[in-house]
């Protein structure tokens, strides 16, 4: 399959493996951001493959495991409420709440249903008029136009009765929080790539300026993340970080203009609650004035029990990068993805479901 089975070409990863160990001379530290690189990274056992002197650590690019037990806990309530629908992409079931998930809710018979896309939610409005259809927005800025066009849509039709709880993340202002916290001495960074199509690679410039980290924009293939190791390894031997883009078929430097003005025009930036950070200034997207009447916090008053984390549950530290899953007392003993304790074992992309699918034990 064309843009498929040219990235995973066995020998040209053996000479881009060959290409890292010969420029590879100093420790190097790199972060991938995206949960789908960790996935990707687990199942090709690209760490493997490196060096010694290169290591990789997963970051808080999942929105399911970055989702704080605050705001699962709101969904929740939400749910609870009478004549209420929450409709939900499939992977936000199982997160665990302070006390509840969605899952049990709806065993509970709060009327929660998985959804593909906005524009489900949407006909599950117009097919239940007399009820008040939430649609749960997470995401970054990758699934945030499409959000933006769902309201867009509502308010052209006069649909009355759909709103979105919105809990939409912003990459490169987390990238900057985790930075200014200084608990990791990074080297490079495997920018996202899903994001960067829309947002492009400008927005991480301040990264190599203001911190010396260089910064690659990586693909999802074998070859992708390879070739961005190798040139986040150059950068860094010549000490001359930068930002670079390996997934040019998919990015482009000024990113998707139409689907930023889409973004723009209906959500502006605004705090966000990130699990194991907490509460980051201008990290999160929120509905301007002349949508607030969509905002489904603002449209309906829930009553909320005080947070709490799972015992002995590190997701937060993964996320940060400063633990990895085998750190984990739980970790395969009472935290499994049938059973997860965390959020990062409950998607696919979540760092400690893909270590338990593919880490070698």
């Amino acid at each position: 399959m064309r843009f498929i089975d040219e990235y995973r070409d066995t020998e040209l990863a053996k000479k881009l493996v060959a290409r890292i160990e010969q420029l590879s001379k100093r420790p190097a530290r790199l972060m991938e951001f995206c949960g789908g690189h960790t996935v990707a990274i687990m199942r090709n056992g690209i760490r493997q493959l490196l060096p010694p002197t290169v290591e990789m650590l997963s970051g808080p690019g999942c929105p399911v495991c970055v989702t704080a037990n605050a705001d699962i806990d709101k969904a929740i309530a939400l749910a609870r409420l009478p004549d209420v629908i929450i409709t939900t992409f499939g992977d936000m079931m199982k997160v665990p709440g302070s006390y509840s998930s969605l899952q049990k809710a709806r065993a509970e018979e709060a009327d929660i249903r998985v959804v593909y896309s906005t524009q489900d939610a949407l006909q599950i409005a117009r097919d239940n008029p007399t009820q008040a259809i939430i649609f749960i927005g997470i995401g970054f800025e990758t699934t945030a136009p499409t959000i933006a066009a769902s309201i867009l849509q509502t308010e052209k039709e006069g649909i009355k009765n759909f709103y979105v709880l919105c809990l939409l993340k912003l990459c490169p202002q987390i990238t900057k929080a985790l930075l200014d916290l200084g608990e990791l001495k990074l080297d490079g960074i495997v920018c996202p790539g899903h994001v960067s199509a829309i947002i492009g690679s400008r927005p991480y410039e301040f990264i190599p300026r203001d911190y010396g980290v260089a910064c690659v924009v990586s693909g999802f293939e074998l070859l992708d993340i390879l070739q961005s190791v190798a040139m986040l390894v150059e950068q860094i031997e010549n000490g001359k970080p930068t930002v670079e883009i390996a997934y040019r078929r998919g990015v482009k430097p000024e990113g998707n203009q139409k689907a930023l003005e889409l973004m723009h025009s209906v959500f502006e930036v605004g705090s966000a609650d990130w699990r194991g950070i907490g509460i980051v200034p201008a990290s999160g997207l929120k509905l301007r004035k002349n949508y607030e009447r969509f905002d489904a916090e603002q449209a309906f008053s829930i009553t909320l029990e005080p947070v709490r984390e799972a015992k002995g549950c590190i997701c937060g530290d993964i996320l940060r990068g400063v633990k990895t899953p085998t750190d984990c007392k739980l970790f395969r003993k009472v935290c499994f993805p049938e059973h997860p304790v965390g959020s990062c074992m409950v998607s696919s992309e979540g760092a400690c479901a893909a270590y338990y699918q593919y880490e070698i034990v």
